[in-house]
C-alpha cells in the first residue's frame, strides 16, 4: 500500500507495458468496491485480501522465530 501508483500500475497492465502484478496491501485498506474500480477489466492482475504471504513454509518460518524468541527470553530471565 502507497508504494505503487494503483492507478498507474493498472494503465501500464492495461497497454502490456508491464506483463503481470499481484497486489495483497492496498493504497486504502480494506479495500472497497469503490476503491477496487480501478482494477477492473485489467489483464494478468492478482488481488489478495492480506494474504499472500500465508503459507505453510511462512507459517513454518515464524514459528521457528516465535519459539527462538521465547527461548532466547526464557534462557535471559534466569540469568
Amino acid at each position: 500500500g502507497g508504494i505503487v501508483e494503483e492507478s498507474e500500475l493498472a494503465a501500464a497492465l492495461s497497454s502490456g507495458r508491464l506483463g503481470g502484478a499481484a497486489l495483497d496491501v492496498f493504497a486504502a485498506e480494506p479495500l472497497t468496491a469503490a476503491g477496487g474500480e480501478v482494477f477492473k477489466g485489467v489483464p494478468n492482475l492478482i488481488l489478495t485480501p492480506h494474504i499472500a504471504g500465508v503459507t505453510d513454509e511462512s507459517n513454518v518460518r515464524v514459528s521457528d522465530v516465535t519459539a527462538a524468541a521465547v527461548a532466547r527470553h526464557l534462557r535471559h530471565s534466569r540469568q
